[in-house]
This record gives structure tokens, C-alpha cells and sequence, in this order.
């Protein structure tokens, strides 16, 4: 596996070693020894996956403490832009956030620690997204931030995406108060 810093701290991109043939393929997607190694000593609790048409965006979502989440995120097929926003109050990238594009041809994966609000928008119909969790989800916990805040200078690149009523009445990031 290579695991690859991004410009905010915590947040890593991993890329499995893939071993393919003419049968298949076959990569690990979470070995805990090669994860300690790299810094994510953690245990994951809760495993979810979702489905989606093309275009629904979901987040930006989090857990706030006690029920802070990290999250191993991943697409099993299709494909989509994967986000994660800083909202740790005293990081000095607060606010700042890293996009990329997984997909089931490149089968990287995205780590995002606890402290970071995360969505995603689906580029395929039929996508399949998984994540592991490193705590169990908790409704009073949840947290939602507007997802097309102006501030946040998020490019998703689709004027139109598919929302949950959740997603449309996320909190404007400058009325925004970090529980991090």
C-alpha cells in the first residue's frame, strides 16, 4: 500500500497494491499492521455502504464528540468526487478541504479523522460507496454543513446534484460553530 500525505494534516490517500490477471483482481483494502505504521492506530466499529444515481451529493456530514467518526472511505463500483473539510478550530487549515476523485478502477482510498466534515458526490449511476467507521453513529450527534457554502470554495462541478432535505438546510459555514 502507498499511503500519501495531503495538505492537511490527517487526511491520507491510500492506494492499494492491486494484483491483476485475466480472472480478476485482488487487493487488501484495510490490513491494521501496514495502517499503524502509517500513523492510523485506530479501530473501526461500524462498517456502512450506500448506493446512488449519478449526481446525488451527500454531506458535508459528521459525528461530533463523543461519537467523532474516522472514516476509511472507498467506492466498490463506479465513481465519485470525495471531500473532506477542516473543521477543527484550532488547525491552521480550519476550513480548507481536499478533493479527490475514487473510482473502481483506481480503488484508492481516502482516510479522514475525526474533526473533518465529509461528503461526497456520485459521478456514476450505480455507485456503490463503503466506509469504515471508528465509532457507532449517533443522531443527536450528527452535524451537517452546507455543502455549496461560498466560503468553502468547493468545485463539485454540478450545479444541480441530487439532496437530501438534510444536505438542502446544512449550516452555513460562517454561522458554524466547530464542536473540534
Amino acid at each position: 500500500m502507498e499511503v500519501i500525505e495531503t495538505e492537511i494534516k490527517g487526511l491520507l490517500i491510500i492506494k492499494p497494491r492491486v494484483f491483476a490477471d485475466a480472472r480478476g483482481y485482488f487487493f487488501e483494502s484495510y490490513n491494521q499492521d501496514v495502517f499503524k505504521k502509517h500513523g492510523i492506530d485506530v479501530n473501526f466499529m461500524q462498517d456502512n455502504q450506500s448506493l446512488s444515481s449519478s449526481n446525488v451529493l451527500r454531506g458535508l456530514h459528521f459525528q461530533a464528540p463523543p461519537f467523532a467518526q474516522g472514516k476509511l472511505v472507498r467506492v466498490i463500483t463506479g465513481a465519485v468526487l470525495d471531500v473532506a473539510v477542516d473543521i477543527r478550530k484550532e488547525s491552521p487549515t480550519y476550513g480548507k478541504h481536499v478533493a479527490l476523485e475514487l473510482n473502481e478502477e483506481n480503488k484508492t482510498m481516502f482516510y479522514i479523522p475525526p474533526g473533518f466534515a465529509h461528503g461526497f458526490l456520485t459521478l456514476r449511476d450505480q455507485t456503490i460507496f463503503s466506509y469504515k467507521c471508528t465509532n457507532v453513529y449517533n443522531k443527536e450527534s450528527e452535524g451537517c454543513v452546507l455543502w455549496n457554502d461560498p466560503d468553502l470554495g468547493i468545485d463539485w462541478n454540478c450545479p444541480n446534484p441530487i439532496l437530501s432535505e438534510k444536505d438542502i438546510s446544512g449550516t452555513p459555514f460562517k454561522s458554524f460553530s466547530s464542536p473540534f
